[in-house]
């Protein structure tokens, strides 16, 4: 499950703008995608924020790979900072 508020980052305003930007630019990454990514991929912390985590997964068919910087939120829920397509 994922959510959508932001409210621990500086720029919330911004943050918005830029995932609503990313949902029309790269409208094939959808949330089973983002999912898959982050459900089979190795927890990998992030260096520029201490509470984040990275998933980087290569997402079958097309073998490309995703890269997914999220946040938990709760046990089972996420907070997707930004995704985007590494080839």
């Amino acid at each position: 499950m994922f959510i959508n508020e932001v409210g621990v980052f500086p720029n919330e305003a911004c943050l918005f703008e830029t995932l609503a930007t990313q949902a029309q630019v790269r409208p094939e990454i959808t949330e089973d995608l983002l999912e898959y990514a982050i459900l089979y991929s190795k927890k990998l912390k992030d260096k520029r924020w201490a509470d984040t985590f990275d998933a980087v997964c290569r997402i079958p068919p097309s073998g490309r790979l995703l890269k997914v910087v999220y946040k938990h939120v709760g046990k089972q829920q996420y907070k997707i900072i930004t995704a985007y397509w590494l080839e």
